[in-house]
């Protein structure tokens, strides 16, 4: 017959390895990848909230405008936020192209001149470009 003390000992010893098997389990899948990285969704509506630009035409008027940079503005804001440990330079250029748009677009609210037109149309394309940049350099984590 097995002693009290014994049996004790040996369901101790059993739920103490269950949970080094639980702790060991849970590191090692920790290091597992469960699919692309946050930032790559967050990349994906960022590309998406560029695109609605081409969907504007006249009758959207500067209201129009600034409503889709403020939808930028946020999805870049998320992307950066998501991803600027890993990519800072990317992350970095994103910001200052959105802010230097942002900036643009406020400008022709309040002056529609040609020149302010032309600072819009410039800064959209550094915003395209820079976002550009991020993508060639996260096309490897986000495949």
């Amino acid at each position: 017959m097995r002693s009290r003390a014994g049996q004790d000992r040996r369901t101790r010893t059993w739920s103490a390895l269950a949970a080094v098997v639980a702790v060991v389990g849970a590191i090692t899948m920790a290091g597992c990848s469960s699919g692309p990285p946050a930032f790559c969704t967050d990349r994906t509506n960022l590309e998406n909230s560029i695109k609605g630009l081409t969907s504007l035409n006249v009758s959207s008027g500067v209201s129009g405008l600034e409503a889709q940079v403020k939808k930028i503005e946020s999805d870049a804001t998320t992307l950066v936020n998501s991803a600027k440990s890993d990519f800072p330079n990317e992350t970095s250029a994103i910001t200052s192209s959105v802010d230097s748009l942002k900036s643009a677009v406020t400008q022709l609210a309040s002056d529609h001149s040609a020149a302010n037109i032309a600072a819009v149309a410039a800064d959209a394309a550094s915003v395209v470009k820079s976002v550009k940049s991020f993508t060639d350099a996260t096309n490897s984590k986000c495949s």
